[in-house]
């Protein structure tokens, strides 16, 4: 079990967390939970209004409630804010949802009893996951909508998906052995204000992504010995000359794929001199992919065990008196930045790949036999599953236009900037997967390509992407149904089995 120092997070941890890692907050975090808590209790014990804890929401910010009525107030928020639509939340991205959220509550700044964070850890304990609603979030004021539903199942509201098998959430509770949760002063607003839902889908593009990038490097590096390519495009004094440190990585981990290999050898005095840019400037776009994918991986990191709620509680241990400080930690623009950056990394990443994939396929540009089978005419060969890469690139091309570029006023104007990071990052993870595709259709190409040049040998790293790739995709002798294979290349891609390492 993963012990959580909001703290000190890093990738590394985030990625276990995201797979599934049991966990639970450290002793210091709920110290901190207590002590915020404890803050809470003596600013409504003193009579201040304070927005969230004594006091309506957004436009109605200014209408003071009574103490009889506080826990009424928060309960209602909750409900009525329980209101997204569309396709669920995957199970895996709703499980690192509650995870972000109890890591922020965990820096101890939002005043809510231990006894909420009890209730998060007790649905990760029995995999019990409420069911969220993809869509309604504009990543402002918190992902609002996401993280009401992911309260209200705690409340005995909306429903939960129980080790797979869904049912109201009072049912579900009652299995658990569990009551619903009663919420205390600003307890709901500390719940649904917070970038949680738009950080959890954001991390699921990236570690896809990062997985789909460097099954993308192999590919690649398979390609060029199907093309009978040059490796001196990949010359680390290239590289060095102009710094840049993804076109450096991605140089050196193309010089290791291809090392050892018998095709290279076979041409060293061909006279190739340059090959198409999908081949030869590898480095140079992979690499500022890479580097991408790595500054958002940074945001996402920080993010992740971030204060994002609001108001944010300031008691006596931090050095002044109790106060209640509302400002604006819940706008996801970071996230949303991320996530646009994660989408456009990939696009390329995809673009790249079907490049080479249309280059193997003619014959013009390969060598090869046209859309690389024997008996072209009566057999397609590869004709079509090149169109399908196609396809993928035009629709992540137009899924890559940035969504945090747009806006749109809600809550009678209170709200008038919003980030759109949830949109931004269910777009990233759907490029993510459609790369997956691309990438898969390319080894099954640049697989076939290498067998033309039997018995030359491609390098030993090689052999054993060719081995895995024939193991779903066998050669092709003639023509036969194409989408079951490569579906299967595409989850292999999309769960790290090709190209990927956890220390990559």
């Amino acid at each position: 079990m993963l012990i959580l120092d909001p703290t000190s997070l890093t990738l590394p941890t985030l990625r276990q967390l995201w797979q599934g890692e049991e966990c639970r907050l450290d002793d210091a975090s709920m110290a901190r939970i207590r002590t915020s808590a404890a803050a809470v209790e003596r600013i409504v014990a003193g009579g201040e209004t304070v927005y969230g804890v004594n006091t309506g929401f957004g436009l109605l910010a200014n209408t003071r409630i009574p103490a009889e009525r506080l826990a009424e107030l928060q309960r209602n928020l909750i409900l009525s804010h329980s209101c997204g639509l569309g396709e669920p939340l995957k199970r895996h991205v709703v499980r690192l949802m509650i995870v972000l959220k109890m890591l922020g509550l965990g820096r101890g700044y939002s005043g809510v009893r231990p006894l909420v964070l009890d209730a998060l850890q007790a649905l990760l304990d029995a995999d019990a996951m409420p069911v969220i609603p993809s869509q309604g979030s504009v990543g402002a004021s918190g992902d609002l909508a996401p993280l009401a539903h992911l309260v209200s199942a705690l409340l005995g509201e909306g429903r939960i998906d129980l080790g797979g098998e869904v049912m109201p959430a009072g049912q579900a509770l009652e299995r658990m052995g569990r009551k619903p949760l009663e919420l205390g002063p600003k307890e709901g607003l500390a719940l649904i204000n917070g970038t949680q839902a738009s950080t959890a889908i954001a991390l699921d593009a990236l570690f896809l992504g990062q997985r789909v990038f460097w099954a993308a490097i192999a590919a690649g590096g398979l390609s060029v010995e199907a093309l009978k390519g040059s490796v001196k495009p990949f010359d680390e004094r290239l590289s060095a000359v102009r710094g840049q440190p993804g076109q450096i990585a991605v140089a050196a981990a193309l010089r290791g794929l291809l090392d050892g290999s018998a095709i290279v050898a076979s041409h060293p005095g061909c006279g190739r001199v340059q090959d198409p840019y999908s081949f030869r400037c590898q480095p140079q776009v992979m690499g500022a992919a890479l580097d991408l994918l790595t500054n958002a991986g940074r945001t996402l990191e920080i993010e992740a065990g971030a204060v994002t709620d609001n108001p944010i509680v300031f008691g006596k241990d931090d050095g002044g008196e109790d106060i209640a400080i509302s400002g604006g930690n819940f706008h996801a623009q970071p996230v949303a930045f991320a996530a646009d950056i994660i989408a456009m990394a990939l696009c390329e990443v995809g673009s790249l790949s079907e490049r080479r994939t249309s280059v193997l396929v003619d014959p013009k540009m390969s060598g090869l036999p046209a859309f690389l089978t024997d008996d072209g005419g009566v057999n397609s060969g590869l004709m079509i599953p090149q169109v399908t890469a196609a396809a993928l690139v035009s629709e992540n091309k137009s899924l890559a236009f940035p969504v945090s570029v747009d806006s749109i006023p809600t809550s009678a104007g209170q709200e008038d900037h919003v980030s759109m990071a949830p949109i931004a990052a269910r777009k990233a993870v759907t490029i993510a997967r459609n790369a997956a595709g691309i990438v898969a259709i390319e080894l099954i190409a640049a697989s076939q390509g290498v067998d033309y040049h039997a018995p030359l040998a491609t390098s030993p790293r090689l052999q054993q992407l060719h081995a895995t790739v024939r193991s779903i995709s066998p050669h092709l002798e003639t023509d036969r149904y194409w989408a079951d294979e490569m579906a299967a290349l595409q989850s292999a891609v999309l769960a790290g089995e090709i190209g990927w390492a956890d220390d990559a």
